[in-house]
């Protein structure tokens, strides 16, 4: 569905979230009774460990039929996004995640946006998939591609590889974002590059600052806030219960940058998305 974001939102059962402010909105995930695969009854790193595991399942569970369909040549983006709202659903709901939303008003239907959002956990990634609807793909670094079953899954669902190591090569799959966008997809780039230990944002790279200039296309600054909680940056254990604030800001129009070169319009949208990304902290 080219630009469908905003409806793939619309078919989640949100509800209004007390005290949240104009466009916040909360899901409470119940705990399926008995507990997930019994962790009720589990020490808590067990049950963390637990929780990490059914994810993981969960992921290779959509990973397997995308790649026997490329096998069998009817890879469809619609059945990959329908996998990967399921997917994202049933990891915020295992995780017993309650997530709050705000600024969603700001995501224009039709529109498409290179999304740009901070970095603290691998649940960024389902959340961000849960909140802004399927019709969505990540650029990120070219390991996890070489993952087996979920790197042939992600390369066949659309989702792109950048290699760091090589200009050349990043360069190349910038452009593929660039098509990607042209199509009403909207890609998301964590201009961090790696997950942070602190609230603090690292330094950004510049590459998805020039595909922003070149396609002209809007920036959705996204804040998040929580899924740290849930698993840390280089964490294996799963805790549950999180309470995850997602803040859509202003989307920020790349071509009112001007300036005499490349660099100088670069740098002052580069200090627009921080400031923006920040505001949410």
């Amino acid at each position: 569905m080219v630009g469908g974001a905003p409806s793939d939102i619309n078919r989640l059962p949100w509800r209004a979230f007390t005290g949240g402010g104009r466009g916040a909105h909360s899901r409470h995930l119940p705990w399926p009774r008995g507990g997930y695969c019994g962790a009720s009854r589990m020490p808590a790193a067990r049950k963390s460990l637990a929780l990490s595991l059914a994810n993981v399942y969960e992921t290779f569970a959509i990973s397997l039929p995308t790649v026997i369909d490329a096998a069998l040549g009817r890879v469809r983006k619609d059945v990959c996004d329908e996998r990967l709202a399921r997917w994202a659903t049933k990891v915020v709901e295992h995780a017993q995640m309650v997530i709050t939303v705000s600024g969603r008003e700001r995501m224009k239907p039709g529109a498409t946006y290179l999304v740009m959002s901070n970095h603290q956990s691998h649940y960024d990634v389902p959340v961000l998939f849960y909140v802004l609807g399927a019709n969505i793909r990540m650029i990120t670094k070219v390991e996890l591609f070489k993952i087996p079953i979920f790197g042939g899954a992600m390369q066949e669902a659309g989702f792109i590889a950048i290699d760091r190591s090589s200009r050349k090569r990043a360069v190349e799959s910038l452009k593929v974002a660039k098509d990607k966008l042209a199509s009403g997809v909207h890609v998301w780039i964590a201009p961090e590059g790696t997950r942070g230990k602190t609230d603090a944002l690292l330094p950004f790279k510049k590459g998805g600052f020039n595909l922003a200039l070149e396609a002209s296309l809007p920036i959705l600054p996204v804040t998040i806030q929580g899924t740290r909680d849930a698993l840390r940056a280089k964490g294996l254990r799963t805790t549950p219960g999180a309470k995850v604030r997602v803040v859509l800001s202003p989307p920020i129009d790349p071509t009112r940058y001007v300036g005499p070169d490349l660099k100088t319009r670069r740098e002052a949208l580069m200090t627009d998305v921080r400031r923006a990304i920040e505001s949410g902290l």
